[in-house]
């Protein structure tokens, strides 16, 4: 996947998180709402401009905007759960907390 389409998934998954419509976050960053749909896409990459106002909408870091390792398939990403758990191994506390998670979750 390309740096246009991480990034713009990237503002999509911040944007939804922080319960924003396209319209709003597109108000906040001061572009059209067009433009950040093609941002999110992918087909389009965001100034720099645009880029530091998406950082102080959502008060994250330069980072924390592109960090995109959990950009990944599904079955890869439950590949990489299951070996995390494996390395576990049976220590009681962190299964404990894995268990509380994967519960809360599966509850949503």
């Amino acid at each position: 996947m390309g740096i246009k389409k991480e990034l713009g998934k990237q503002i999509k998954r911040l944007r939804i998180a922080n319960g924003y419509t396209q319209e709003k976050l597109s108000e906040l960053i001061e572009i059209s709402q067009r433009a950040l749909s093609s941002i999110e896409l992918g087909n389009n990459f965001a100034t720099a401009e645009t880029i530091d106002k998406i950082i102080k909408v959502f008060n994250i870091t330069e980072e924390d905007l592109f960090a995109t390792d959990y950009l990944k398939e599904s079955a890869e990403l439950l590949n990489m759960i299951n070996n995390n758990i494996s390395k576990i191994g049976n220590n009681p506390e962190k299964l404990e907390i894995i268990y509380n998670l994967t519960k809360s979750l599966s509850r949503k």
